[in-house]
């Protein structure tokens, strides 16, 4: 006969050492993944929550949507902002859809 045989390979011959080769790359892409997904993402909410914390009256804000506006009632027992995105058109925007708030800049302008 040409072919040989092939028997299987025991258990217990393989050991320990195989088992933890063959969950070592399933441990590294979990090691990836938090530091270059979980991570950072979970960083963003929670600058994005004490972002929220903060909102007060006169804040420039831009919400999910793209409207930008001023704050201008910021309850603290309701979810619920009173944006001017207009002169005297007010709308109520719930707190969670306001993606940032826009802080002006001084100018680089040099005196002469």
């Amino acid at each position: 006969m040409l072919i040989s045989p092939a028997y299987a390979q025991d258990a217990a011959a393989a050991g320990a050492g195989a088992v933890v080769m063959q969950l070592l790359p399933l441990l590294l892409i979990f090691v990836v993944f938090y530091f270059l997904l979980i991570r950072p993402q979970q960083k963003k909410m929670k600058e994005h929550r004490s972002m929220l914390a903060a909102l007060k009256r006169g804040d420039k804000v831009v919400t999910a949507g793209g409207i930008v506006g001023e704050v201008r009632k910021v309850s603290e027992t309701s979810d619920v902002v009173e944006v001017e995105i207009a002169p005297n058109i007010r709308v109520e925007v719930v707190r969670g859809t306001i993606a940032s708030v826009i802080r002006p800049e001084a100018a680089n302008d040099v005196k002469v």
